[in-house]
Protein backbone atom coordinates (compact mmCIF):
# COMPACT_ATOMS: atom_id res chain seq x y z
CA UNK A 1 0.00 0.00 0.00
CA UNK A 2 1.19 3.49 -0.80
CA UNK A 3 0.48 6.67 1.10
CA UNK A 4 -1.33 9.09 -1.18
CA UNK A 5 0.71 12.00 0.12
CA UNK A 6 3.92 10.29 -1.05
CA UNK A 7 2.90 9.41 -4.61
CA UNK A 8 5.74 10.24 -6.98
CA UNK A 9 5.91 8.53 -10.35
CA UNK A 10 7.51 9.04 -13.73
CA UNK A 11 4.23 7.94 -15.28
CA UNK A 12 2.08 10.68 -13.75
CA UNK A 13 -0.21 12.39 -16.23
CA UNK A 14 -0.32 16.13 -16.84
CA UNK A 15 -2.78 16.60 -19.72
CA UNK A 16 -3.04 20.04 -21.31
CA UNK A 17 -6.66 19.67 -22.48
CA UNK A 18 -9.78 17.91 -21.27
CA UNK A 19 -9.85 15.96 -24.54
CA UNK A 20 -6.34 14.65 -23.91
CA UNK A 21 -7.32 13.63 -20.38
CA UNK A 22 -10.40 11.81 -21.67
CA UNK A 23 -8.26 9.88 -24.18
CA UNK A 24 -5.80 8.84 -21.47
CA UNK A 25 -8.56 7.64 -19.16
CA UNK A 26 -10.26 5.72 -21.99
CA UNK A 27 -7.00 4.03 -22.96
CA UNK A 28 -6.38 3.06 -19.35
CA UNK A 29 -9.93 1.70 -19.02
CA UNK A 30 -9.57 -0.43 -22.14
CA UNK A 31 -6.13 -1.77 -21.20
CA UNK A 32 -4.25 -1.71 -17.87
CA UNK A 33 -6.97 -0.23 -15.65
CA UNK A 34 -4.43 1.19 -13.26
CA UNK A 35 -5.81 3.24 -10.34
CA UNK A 36 -6.10 6.96 -11.08
CA UNK A 37 -5.89 9.73 -8.49
CA UNK A 38 -6.98 13.20 -9.69
CA UNK A 39 -5.01 16.02 -8.08
CA UNK A 40 -4.34 19.72 -8.36
CA UNK A 41 -2.26 21.37 -5.65
CA UNK A 42 -1.85 18.05 -3.78
CA UNK A 43 -3.16 19.57 -0.55
CA UNK A 44 -5.62 16.72 0.14
CA UNK A 45 -3.77 13.64 -1.08
CA UNK A 46 -3.27 12.46 2.49
CA UNK A 47 -7.03 12.08 2.99
CA UNK A 48 -8.56 8.61 3.21
CA UNK A 49 -7.13 5.11 3.12
CA UNK A 50 -4.06 4.37 0.97
CA UNK A 51 -4.87 3.38 -2.61
CA UNK A 52 -3.78 -0.14 -3.57
CA UNK A 53 -1.43 -0.96 -6.42
CA UNK A 54 0.61 1.52 -8.45
CA UNK A 55 -1.68 4.49 -8.99
CA UNK A 56 -1.21 7.20 -11.57
CA UNK A 57 -1.55 10.79 -10.38
CA UNK A 58 -3.73 12.73 -12.80
CA UNK A 59 -2.55 16.32 -12.45
CA UNK A 60 -4.86 19.09 -13.66
CA UNK A 61 -2.34 21.88 -13.12
CA UNK A 62 -1.95 22.50 -16.87
CA UNK A 63 -5.71 23.12 -17.12
CA UNK A 64 -5.70 26.66 -15.77
CA UNK A 65 -7.37 28.90 -18.34
CA UNK A 66 -10.29 31.27 -17.93
CA UNK A 67 -13.00 29.98 -20.26
CA UNK A 68 -15.53 32.78 -19.77
CA UNK A 69 -15.85 35.72 -17.40
CA UNK A 70 -19.01 37.80 -17.93
CA UNK A 71 -18.35 39.88 -14.81
CA UNK A 72 -21.68 41.71 -15.06
CA UNK A 73 -23.44 38.35 -14.69
CA UNK A 74 -21.39 37.68 -11.52
CA UNK A 75 -20.17 34.30 -12.83
CA UNK A 76 -16.86 32.92 -14.03
CA UNK A 77 -15.94 29.70 -15.84
CA UNK A 78 -12.40 28.36 -15.40
CA UNK A 79 -10.49 25.14 -15.89
CA UNK A 80 -10.14 23.01 -12.78
CA UNK A 81 -6.37 23.29 -12.40
CA UNK A 82 -6.37 27.03 -11.71
CA UNK A 83 -5.00 27.91 -8.27
CA UNK A 84 -7.57 29.39 -5.92
CA UNK A 85 -5.29 32.34 -5.20
CA UNK A 86 -4.97 33.12 -8.92
CA UNK A 87 -8.75 32.89 -9.34
CA UNK A 88 -9.23 35.41 -6.52
CA UNK A 89 -6.69 37.75 -8.13
CA UNK A 90 -8.58 37.67 -11.44
CA UNK A 91 -11.87 38.36 -9.67
CA UNK A 92 -10.42 41.23 -7.60
CA UNK A 93 -9.53 43.10 -10.79
CA UNK A 94 -13.29 43.42 -11.34
CA UNK A 95 -14.12 44.12 -7.70
CA UNK A 96 -15.41 40.58 -7.14
CA UNK A 97 -14.48 37.49 -5.14
CA UNK A 98 -15.39 33.91 -4.37
CA UNK A 99 -16.38 34.19 -0.66
CA UNK A 100 -15.00 30.80 0.38
CA UNK A 101 -11.92 30.49 2.57
CA UNK A 102 -9.88 27.70 0.98
CA UNK A 103 -6.93 26.45 3.07
CA UNK A 104 -3.55 26.83 1.37
CA UNK A 105 -5.13 28.78 -1.48
CA UNK A 106 -1.72 29.49 -2.98
CA UNK A 107 -1.39 25.74 -3.66
CA UNK A 108 -4.95 24.41 -3.88
CA UNK A 109 -6.59 24.15 -7.29
CA UNK A 110 -10.22 25.15 -7.71
CA UNK A 111 -11.12 21.64 -8.89
CA UNK A 112 -9.42 20.03 -5.92
CA UNK A 113 -11.05 22.48 -3.51
CA UNK A 114 -14.46 21.58 -4.93
CA UNK A 115 -13.73 17.84 -4.86
CA UNK A 116 -12.84 18.10 -1.16
CA UNK A 117 -15.56 20.72 -0.48
CA UNK A 118 -12.94 22.83 1.28
CA UNK A 119 -14.21 25.78 3.28
CA UNK A 120 -13.16 27.84 6.25
CA UNK A 121 -14.55 30.23 8.87
CA UNK A 122 -16.83 32.29 6.63
CA UNK A 123 -18.96 29.28 5.70
CA UNK A 124 -21.30 30.44 8.50
CA UNK A 125 -22.15 33.59 6.60
CA UNK A 126 -21.63 32.59 2.98
CA UNK A 127 -22.03 28.82 2.71
CA UNK A 128 -19.79 26.32 0.91
CA UNK A 129 -18.96 25.34 -2.67
CA UNK A 130 -22.33 23.63 -2.98
CA UNK A 131 -23.83 27.12 -2.96
CA UNK A 132 -21.55 28.52 -5.69
CA UNK A 133 -20.90 25.79 -8.28
CA UNK A 134 -23.53 26.26 -11.00
CA UNK A 135 -21.79 24.37 -13.80
CA UNK A 136 -19.27 21.55 -13.91
CA UNK A 137 -17.53 19.23 -16.39
CA UNK A 138 -15.64 16.03 -15.59
CA UNK A 139 -14.24 12.79 -17.03
CA UNK A 140 -15.73 9.52 -15.74
CA UNK A 141 -13.97 6.18 -15.26
CA UNK A 142 -14.54 5.16 -18.89
CA UNK A 143 -13.05 8.34 -20.35
CA UNK A 144 -16.41 9.96 -21.08
CA UNK A 145 -16.79 13.70 -20.69
CA UNK A 146 -19.98 14.73 -18.90
CA UNK A 147 -21.31 18.11 -17.85
CA UNK A 148 -24.10 19.59 -15.79
CA UNK A 149 -25.46 23.04 -15.04
CA UNK A 150 -24.41 25.97 -17.14
CA UNK A 151 -22.99 29.47 -17.20
CA UNK A 152 -26.06 31.31 -15.91
CA UNK A 153 -27.28 31.34 -12.33
CA UNK A 154 -30.84 30.27 -13.21
CA UNK A 155 -29.81 27.16 -15.15
CA UNK A 156 -31.53 24.15 -13.54
CA UNK A 157 -31.53 21.59 -16.36
CA UNK A 158 -30.34 18.01 -15.89
CA UNK A 159 -29.08 16.08 -12.90
CA UNK A 160 -27.38 18.01 -10.13
CA UNK A 161 -23.84 16.80 -10.76
CA UNK A 162 -22.64 20.15 -9.40
CA UNK A 163 -23.54 19.07 -5.89
CA UNK A 164 -22.74 15.40 -6.51
CA UNK A 165 -19.12 16.10 -7.49
CA UNK A 166 -18.65 18.66 -4.74
CA UNK A 167 -17.04 16.71 -1.91
CA UNK A 168 -16.65 13.55 -4.03
CA UNK A 169 -12.91 13.35 -3.21
CA UNK A 170 -12.02 12.27 -6.76
CA UNK A 171 -13.97 9.01 -6.41
CA UNK A 172 -16.39 9.70 -9.28
CA UNK A 173 -14.10 11.25 -11.88
CA UNK A 174 -11.69 14.06 -12.69
CA UNK A 175 -13.17 17.56 -12.68
CA UNK A 176 -11.98 19.56 -15.69
CA UNK A 177 -14.01 22.79 -15.69
CA UNK A 178 -16.32 24.71 -13.33
CA UNK A 179 -18.64 27.69 -13.43
CA UNK A 180 -18.99 29.64 -10.21
CA UNK A 181 -21.21 32.37 -8.84
CA UNK A 182 -19.20 35.23 -7.35
CA UNK A 183 -19.88 38.20 -5.06
CA UNK A 184 -18.67 41.81 -4.81
CA UNK A 185 -15.58 42.57 -2.75
CA UNK A 186 -16.56 43.99 0.65
CA UNK A 187 -15.49 47.42 1.85
CA UNK A 188 -14.59 46.45 5.41
CA UNK A 189 -13.72 43.35 7.45
CA UNK A 190 -13.32 43.16 11.21
CA UNK A 191 -12.95 40.41 13.82
CA UNK A 192 -13.71 40.38 17.52
CA UNK A 193 -11.49 38.18 19.73
CA UNK A 194 -13.68 37.23 22.71
CA UNK A 195 -12.11 35.44 25.68
CA UNK A 196 -14.41 33.35 27.88
CA UNK A 197 -12.85 32.35 31.21
CA UNK A 198 -15.78 30.19 32.38
CA UNK A 199 -16.50 27.16 30.21
CA UNK A 200 -20.09 27.02 31.49
CA UNK A 201 -20.78 30.30 29.67
CA UNK A 202 -20.18 28.82 26.23
CA UNK A 203 -23.68 27.46 25.69
CA UNK A 204 -25.42 30.67 26.93
CA UNK A 205 -23.15 32.73 24.66
CA UNK A 206 -23.95 30.60 21.61
CA UNK A 207 -27.65 30.79 22.44
CA UNK A 208 -27.38 34.58 22.74
CA UNK A 209 -25.70 34.83 19.36
CA UNK A 210 -28.69 33.04 17.81
CA UNK A 211 -30.79 36.01 18.95
CA UNK A 212 -28.22 38.70 18.19
CA UNK A 213 -29.13 41.85 16.32
CA UNK A 214 -25.87 41.39 14.43
CA UNK A 215 -25.09 39.11 11.52
CA UNK A 216 -21.57 37.68 11.83
CA UNK A 217 -20.12 35.80 8.88
CA UNK A 218 -17.66 34.01 11.19
CA UNK A 219 -18.57 32.33 14.46
CA UNK A 220 -15.58 30.20 15.51
CA UNK A 221 -15.06 28.74 18.98
CA UNK A 222 -11.60 27.60 20.13
CA UNK A 223 -10.34 26.03 23.31
CA UNK A 224 -7.09 27.35 24.80
CA UNK A 225 -4.94 24.96 22.71
CA UNK A 226 -6.70 25.93 19.49
CA UNK A 227 -6.60 29.63 20.37
CA UNK A 228 -2.86 29.47 21.05
CA UNK A 229 -2.34 27.79 17.68
CA UNK A 230 -4.30 30.52 15.84
CA UNK A 231 -2.63 33.34 17.77
CA UNK A 232 0.84 31.93 17.10
CA UNK A 233 0.15 31.37 13.40
CA UNK A 234 -1.08 34.96 13.12
CA UNK A 235 1.96 36.21 15.08
CA UNK A 236 -0.17 38.46 17.28
CA UNK A 237 -0.08 39.16 21.00
CA UNK A 238 -3.58 38.04 22.02
CA UNK A 239 -4.86 36.30 25.17
CA UNK A 240 -5.25 32.54 24.62
CA UNK A 241 -5.26 31.05 28.10
CA UNK A 242 -9.00 30.28 28.06
CA UNK A 243 -11.74 29.60 25.55
CA UNK A 244 -11.92 32.09 22.68
CA UNK A 245 -14.79 33.03 20.39
CA UNK A 246 -13.87 34.66 17.07
CA UNK A 247 -16.65 36.68 15.49
CA UNK A 248 -16.17 38.09 12.00
CA UNK A 249 -18.12 40.87 10.29
CA UNK A 250 -18.04 42.15 6.71
CA UNK A 251 -19.79 44.91 4.79
CA UNK A 252 -19.60 48.68 4.66
CA UNK A 253 -17.43 50.31 7.30
CA UNK A 254 -20.47 51.85 8.97
CA UNK A 255 -22.41 48.59 9.31
CA UNK A 256 -19.36 46.62 10.44
CA UNK A 257 -18.49 49.15 13.16
CA UNK A 258 -22.12 49.13 14.34
CA UNK A 259 -22.24 45.33 14.53
CA UNK A 260 -18.94 45.10 16.43
CA UNK A 261 -20.18 47.60 19.00
CA UNK A 262 -23.56 45.89 19.41
CA UNK A 263 -22.18 42.34 19.76
CA UNK A 264 -19.72 43.50 22.41
CA UNK A 265 -22.59 45.03 24.37
CA UNK A 266 -24.67 41.85 24.01
CA UNK A 267 -21.91 39.56 25.25
CA UNK A 268 -20.86 41.86 28.11
CA UNK A 269 -24.14 41.18 29.88
CA UNK A 270 -23.70 37.39 29.96
CA UNK A 271 -20.80 36.96 32.35
CA UNK A 272 -17.04 37.13 32.63
CA UNK A 273 -16.03 37.75 29.04
CA UNK A 274 -13.71 40.30 27.47
CA UNK A 275 -13.45 41.28 23.82
CA UNK A 276 -10.87 42.89 21.58
CA UNK A 277 -11.73 44.17 18.08
CA UNK A 278 -9.21 43.43 15.33
CA UNK A 279 -9.06 45.48 12.15
CA UNK A 280 -6.92 45.70 9.05
CA UNK A 281 -3.87 43.46 8.86
CA UNK A 282 -4.51 41.93 12.29
CA UNK A 283 -7.99 40.79 11.24
CA UNK A 284 -6.63 39.35 7.99
CA UNK A 285 -3.89 37.44 9.83
CA UNK A 286 -6.36 35.83 12.24
CA UNK A 287 -8.78 35.08 9.38
CA UNK A 288 -6.00 33.34 7.47
CA UNK A 289 -4.94 31.34 10.55
CA UNK A 290 -8.54 30.22 11.16
CA UNK A 291 -8.74 29.12 7.51
CA UNK A 292 -5.54 27.08 7.57
CA UNK A 293 -6.27 25.54 10.98
CA UNK A 294 -7.82 22.44 9.42
CA UNK A 295 -4.79 21.54 7.32
CA UNK A 296 -2.69 18.61 8.42
CA UNK A 297 0.22 19.63 10.61
CA UNK A 298 2.84 17.70 12.54
CA UNK A 299 0.14 16.45 14.91
CA UNK A 300 -0.31 12.66 14.80
CA UNK A 301 -4.06 12.75 14.07
CA UNK A 302 -6.40 15.43 12.76
CA UNK A 303 -10.15 15.06 12.39
CA UNK A 304 -13.28 16.81 11.18
CA UNK A 305 -16.65 16.26 12.79
CA UNK A 306 -20.06 17.32 11.54
CA UNK A 307 -22.63 17.69 14.30
CA UNK A 308 -25.76 19.66 15.07
CA UNK A 309 -25.02 23.21 16.28
CA UNK A 310 -26.92 22.30 19.45
CA UNK A 311 -24.24 19.63 20.17
CA UNK A 312 -21.28 21.99 19.87
CA UNK A 313 -21.01 22.86 23.58
CA UNK A 314 -21.07 19.19 24.64
CA UNK A 315 -18.61 18.09 21.94
CA UNK A 316 -16.33 21.03 22.70
CA UNK A 317 -16.18 20.22 26.40
CA UNK A 318 -15.43 16.52 25.78
CA UNK A 319 -12.68 17.36 23.28
CA UNK A 320 -11.16 19.94 25.61
CA UNK A 321 -11.03 17.37 28.43
CA UNK A 322 -9.11 15.06 26.08
CA UNK A 323 -6.55 17.85 25.48
CA UNK A 324 -7.38 18.13 21.79
CA UNK A 325 -6.72 21.45 20.05
CA UNK A 326 -10.21 22.33 18.82
CA UNK A 327 -11.79 24.83 16.47
CA UNK A 328 -15.58 24.74 16.09
CA UNK A 329 -17.50 26.54 13.35
CA UNK A 330 -20.17 26.85 16.02
CA UNK A 331 -23.02 28.04 13.84
CA UNK A 332 -22.53 25.21 11.33
CA UNK A 333 -21.62 22.34 13.67
CA UNK A 334 -18.31 21.67 11.92
CA UNK A 335 -15.39 20.87 14.24
CA UNK A 336 -11.69 20.55 13.40
CA UNK A 337 -9.37 18.97 15.94
CA UNK A 338 -5.71 18.02 16.31
CA UNK A 339 -4.59 15.41 18.82
CA UNK A 340 -1.57 16.17 20.97
CA UNK A 341 1.82 14.97 19.76
CA UNK A 342 1.98 12.99 23.01
CA UNK A 343 -0.33 10.48 21.30
CA UNK A 344 2.18 8.03 19.85
CA UNK A 345 -0.02 4.97 19.29
CA UNK A 346 -3.04 4.49 16.98
CA UNK A 347 -4.91 2.54 19.64
CA UNK A 348 -4.60 5.46 22.05
CA UNK A 349 -5.87 7.78 19.30
CA UNK A 350 -8.88 5.52 18.74
CA UNK A 351 -9.65 5.50 22.48
CA UNK A 352 -9.65 9.31 22.49
CA UNK A 353 -11.80 9.65 19.37
CA UNK A 354 -14.45 7.00 20.10
CA UNK A 355 -16.38 9.05 22.73
CA UNK A 356 -16.40 12.05 20.38
CA UNK A 357 -17.61 9.94 17.47
CA UNK A 358 -20.37 8.59 19.72
CA UNK A 359 -21.58 12.14 20.39
CA UNK A 360 -21.57 12.92 16.67
CA UNK A 361 -23.31 9.75 15.45
CA UNK A 362 -25.99 9.97 18.14
CA UNK A 363 -27.70 12.64 15.99
CA UNK A 364 -26.68 11.29 12.55
CA UNK A 365 -23.44 13.28 12.52
CA UNK A 366 -19.96 12.03 11.70
CA UNK A 367 -16.31 12.13 12.72
CA UNK A 368 -13.75 11.68 9.97
CA UNK A 369 -10.01 11.31 10.48
CA UNK A 370 -8.61 13.71 7.89
CA UNK A 371 -4.95 13.01 8.54
CA UNK A 372 -2.88 10.46 10.43
CA UNK A 373 0.48 8.78 10.18
CA UNK A 374 0.35 6.53 7.06
CA UNK A 375 1.39 3.53 9.15
CA UNK A 376 -1.59 4.09 11.43
CA UNK A 377 -4.35 4.05 8.82
CA UNK A 378 -4.80 0.27 8.87
CA UNK A 379 -5.49 0.45 12.62
CA UNK A 380 -7.76 3.49 12.47
CA UNK A 381 -11.43 3.69 11.56
CA UNK A 382 -11.16 6.83 9.46
CA UNK A 383 -14.84 7.28 8.66
CA UNK A 384 -16.90 5.63 11.39
CA UNK A 385 -20.12 3.65 10.97
CA UNK A 386 -21.71 3.22 7.56
CA UNK A 387 -24.62 5.59 6.95
CA UNK A 388 -28.04 4.70 5.59
CA UNK A 389 -27.15 6.38 2.28
CA UNK A 390 -24.07 4.24 1.69
CA UNK A 391 -25.71 1.90 -0.84
CA UNK A 392 -26.95 4.86 -2.85
CA UNK A 393 -23.44 6.28 -2.99
CA UNK A 394 -22.04 2.87 -4.01
CA UNK A 395 -24.55 2.70 -6.86
CA UNK A 396 -23.54 6.15 -8.10
CA UNK A 397 -19.88 5.14 -7.94
CA UNK A 398 -20.56 2.04 -10.06
CA UNK A 399 -22.55 4.07 -12.60
CA UNK A 400 -19.76 6.59 -13.19
CA UNK A 401 -16.77 4.33 -12.56
CA UNK A 402 -17.79 0.69 -13.12
CA UNK A 403 -14.20 -0.59 -13.11
CA UNK A 404 -13.42 1.25 -9.84
CA UNK A 405 -10.49 3.07 -11.42
CA UNK A 406 -10.69 6.41 -9.61
CA UNK A 407 -9.18 6.25 -6.10
CA UNK A 408 -10.10 2.61 -5.36
CA UNK A 409 -10.23 1.92 -1.65
CA UNK A 410 -9.78 5.55 -0.62
CA UNK A 411 -13.18 5.71 1.09
CA UNK A 412 -14.56 2.23 0.45
CA UNK A 413 -12.29 -0.15 2.34
CA UNK A 414 -14.25 -3.18 3.59
CA UNK A 415 -17.52 -1.60 2.42
CA UNK A 416 -17.93 -2.80 -1.17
Amino acid sequence: MTNAGDYVSETDWKPTTATELASLVLENFENERRPLIPCGGRTSLHFGYPVAGEPILVSTTALESVIDYPCRDMTITVEAGMRVEKLQEILREEGQRLPIDVPEGHRASIGGAIASNASGPSQFGYGTFRDYVIGISAIDGQGRLFSAGGRVVKNVAGYDFCKLLTGSEGMLGAITQVTLKVRPVVECRELVWVTVSDKSLIEPILDRLNLSATNPVVQDLLNSLGAAYVRNEAKLDLPAETQVLCLGFEGSQQEVEWQVRIVQEELAGIGEVSSQPLIGEAADQIWHALTDYQTASDDPVSFRSRILPSQVAEFFEKADEAEIAVLCHAGNGVVHGHLSDHVTDPHVARTILEPLRAIATRQSGSLTVTHCDPQWSSDMDLFGPQGSDWQLMANIKRALDPANIFCPGKLWRERN
